[in-house]
Order: C-alpha cells, then sequence, then structure tokens
C-alpha cells in the first residue's frame, strides 16, 4: 500500500504529457524518484515538444503501449481521462502494481512538505505563480506544482509548471499547490497554509462549493481568505490574515489607488498590525498602519486581487511588504494569461 512518497522508487504516468501529470513528474524526478510515463499524443518519429522536454528532466517517456511498465514500477499513475480498458492499466493490474490517481498521489506529496494550497473559482494559477515568485525573490527556495506554466520557468527551457527548489528538497522551503475543487481532490490536502481566493458558482453548485472548501479550511493549519468576495469571507478563521479590496472590510491586508495605464497596473498594500504598549501604570493597544507601492505589467484589477493575495500569504511567512513588491515587479505572468508577446511602437 502507497501511504507515501518514501513508499516508492519507480513511478509511471500513463498521460504524462498533460498539464497536471506533467507538473507531478517533473516535481517527482526533482526529489531524485525514477519516473517515466507514456500518453497517447506521442507518435515514433514525430516530434513532441512536451517529451522533449519531460526527457530532459531525465523522465523516460513510451508511446501508449505498455512497454514502460515493468516488474520494477513499484507505482503507477492515471490521469482522470485514462479508463480502466486502457492496455496500460490492465498490464498494471496484472503485475499487481499500485494505480492512484493524480490528486490522490499530489496530496502524498503536499503531506510530506510545508505546503502552502491555493483554491478559490479563479485565479489558482496566477496566485500561486506570484506566491512562488514572492518566495523565490525572499530567498526560501520554494517549490512549485502548477495548473498552468510560469513565464520565468519556461525561459528556463522547461515546461514551466513545476520546479522544486534548491538544496535539500525533502528538507527546507514551501511547497505551492493548486488545490481544484472542480473534482472534489481539494479535500483530500492537509495544508499548513490554505488560500481561499473567491468562490463563484462554476464546476459545482454554491452549497456543495462551501461544504467543500469547508472541508479545505478545516483541513488548513492557516487559512487566509478574500473578505471582498461574499461567500469566501464567511470561510474567515482569523479576519487579520485576511485580504480585501475594500478599505472598510477590517481585513488585515488592503489594496487600494488602483490605476492602469495600458499594460500596467498600479496599486498600493496596505497592513493593519495591533500592536500593545505597556507600562508600570496602563496598557495601550496602537493600530500601525504599514503601506507600499506595488508596480505591475498585467492588466485588471483581478490581477491586484490576486497579488494581495500572495502579498498576504507570503508576509505571514515573514517576507516584508517591500521585497513582496519588488518580486511583483518583475513577475512576468503565466502561459497564455493576458500574455504580452511584444510591442510595437506606433507614430
Amino acid at each position: 500500500m502507497i501511504t507515501g512518497i518514501n513508499d516508492f522508487k519507480n513511478v509511471f504516468f500513463i498521460g504524462v504529457a498533460g498539464v497536471g501529470m506533467s507538473a507531478i513528474a517533473q516535481y517527482l524526478a526533482g526529489i531524485e524518484k525514477n519516473v517515466s510515463g507514456s500518453d497517447r499524443y506521442f507518435v515514433k518519429g514525430e516530434f513532441n515538444e512536451t517529451k522533449t522536454k519531460l526527457e530532459a528532466e531525465g523522465i523516460k517517456c513510451f508511446l501508449q503501449n505498455g512497454d514502460g511498465i515493468t516488474k520494477e514500477t513499484d507505482l503507477v499513475v492515471a490521469s482522470t481521462a485514462i479508463e480502466d480498458t486502457v492496455f496500460e492499466v490492465q498490464k498494471a493490474k496484472e503485475l499487481n502494481i499500485p494505480i492512484i490517481k493524480r490528486s490522490e498521489l499530489l496530496a502524498l506529496i503536499a503531506k510530506s512538505k510545508r505546503t502552502i494550497a491555493v483554491g478559490g473559482t479563479s485565479g489558482k494559477s496566477t496566485t500561486s505563480a506570484m506566491l512562488f515568485d514572492i518566495l523565490e525573490q525572499a530567498g526560501m527556495q520554494p517549490s512549485i506544482i502548477s495548473g498552468a506554466g510560469l513565464v520565468s520557468i519556461i525561459k528556463e527551457g522547461k515546461i514551466g509548471n513545476a520546479k522544486v527548489g534548491a538544496g535539500d528538497p525533502m528538507a527546507i522551503g514551501w511547497l505551492v499547490i493548486e488545490a481544484d475543487e472542480s473534482d472534489g481532490s481539494i479535500v483530500h490536502y492537509h495544508p499548513e497554509i490554505g488560500l481561499l481566493l473567491n468562490v463563484d458558482k462554476d464546476h459545482q453548485e454554491i452549497d456543495e462549493l462551501m461544504s467543500i472548501f469547508t472541508v479545505f479550511k478545516n483541513n488548513s493549519k492557516k487559512f487566509i481568505v478574500n473578505h471582498s468576495n461574499v461567500l469566501a469571507k464567511q470561510l474567515s478563521q482569523d479576519i487579520k490574515n485576511d485580504f480585501a479590496t475594500d478599505q472598510n472590510s477590517g481585513a488585515g491586508y488592503i489594496a487600494k489607488n488602483f490605476k492602469q495605464e495600458g499594460f500596467s497596473i498600479e496599486f498600493s498594500v496596505q497592513k493593519s498590525e495591533v500592536r500593545s504598549k505597556k507600562s508600570e501604570d496602563t496598557s495601550q493597544t496602537s493600530d500601525l498602519r504599514l503601506q507600499t507601492s506595488v508596480f505591475m505589467t498585467t492588466i485588471g484589477k483581478h490581477n491586484m486581487e490576486n497579488a494581495l493575495a500572495a502579498t498576504a500569504v507570503a508576509n505571514s511567512l515573514g517576507v516584508d511588504l517591500e521585497t513582496c513588491a519588488a518580486a511583483l515587479k518583475k513577475y512576468e505572468g503565466i502561459y497564455r494569461r493576458n500574455q504580452v508577446l511584444g510591442n510595437t511602437a506606433c507614430g
């Protein structure tokens, strides 16, 4: 039985080219597992960019014919798109090799690390990328398993949806993951920090979403929510850890003074801190407000909100607001999400 990532060494992915599967495969290769996989899009004699980049990470790629699964295989991972009738699934069963879904494996990985799980109906990939960049800027050697490619990682010649932080990957650093509510897999994660961006009707009915996100909250040691979202704020654990664009919300982190010019946005992040001052005769508290300006090459108030969420999490880990702003200024975005490919001067 597979109960943790130390229970296997040789792992095979059926459908390894998928964005969710390839991210986990790269992460496991980065922590020195022997990783291989197949995909229906791998065709003999035809170039496949994903296959080439996976192989560059030390992941052996096979045609989807069963050749990659052997008696030495400890674990087989199947994506949700893989039916039980697929030959490789049948071969794994014949060899009595454990088979688990991608979400189950991600939960095992998250259990092995200090994990920040980013949840919500929308904005998960973007916020995860922003948070990863901030933690890197702060020298915290983070890892990430994402549902989209970060442009900064793609520029390294990788797929971009996963990276293992430097140093001993099993001992230090934070892992940032997306927690998906669409298939209910979010309830399997028990992160150090759970982040809830928003709750809107998508994939599930509202009642079901609130039930799922309530489990997510209860499974998280610290839970940070968006107080500007009517439903998300109902799940607040501690308002001083939360964020909002409403200055009257009482949230600990506020974004204000939004401006957009072309493909750039600018805004301020304000953090409220209550500090106690004691003397022999009296004890007083004061409300201290820290503020920094943020400039980013992106568009929309929704990205201000995503950046604010990432800042709230990073600051709760000890990253100062100025470091957060410096990282966000260099943020390059994620693949095919408001991605600027070039500028042409007119005149």
